[in-house]
């Protein structure tokens, strides 16, 4: 298992760490709408998963904003942010902040993109801060689970590995 930290107390990460090179794993979880959605539902897509703890926290606000902003310009690309807030929380968040074409999923339900990506952190029952960025055929290219779960991810590192797709 995986260990990482937040706010400096150690964290064990549950669940099967996805790796670069090898084909994503499938995960079902709940849209805002509580309609389940899977990674079939972004069939044909260049995908930069955003996961983070909760969209009512700075970082994590900030962290969805920018990779929604920096990536809508990137051709045949989304955006899809994961986090274990309870899908009515998310639609919340979109609408307060004025993102309607924000793709925001919910795994509350049974943590199951979590545990297939490996971050669930088990101590919080929250996803932890990570990077997933998939090519069309859901070829993992790129990850980053960060360290320290209050810190930012490299959004360089993440878009230019979408761009180059």
């Amino acid at each position: 298992m995986t260990q990482i930290t937040f706010k400096d107390s150690p964290i064990t990460l549950l669940g099967e760490q996805v790796t670069e090179g090898t084909t994503a794993p499938d995960f079902s979880v709940l849209a805002n709408d509580l309609s389940v959605r899977t990674l079939a539902d972004f069939e044909g897509k260049k995908k930069l998963i955003n996961v983070v703890p909760s969209l009512d926290t700075g970082v994590c606000d900030q962290q969805t904003r920018r990779f929604n902003e920096e990536a809508s310009g990137i051709d045949n690309a989304v955006v899809i942010t994961i986090s274990a807030d309870l899908p009515f929380a998310q639609k919340r968040w979109c609408a307060a902040h004025g993102l309607d074409n924000v793709v925001t999923l919910s795994d509350h339900k049974d943590l199951a993109f979590g545990t297939a990506y490996g971050v669930v952190m088990e101590e919080l029952r929250l996803l932890a801060r990570s990077v997933f960025v998939l090519d069309t055929d859901n070829k993992v290219v790129y990850t980053e689970v960060v360290s320290e779960g209050t810190n930012h991810p490299d959004y360089d590192k993440a878009l230019d590995a979408l761009k180059s797709i």
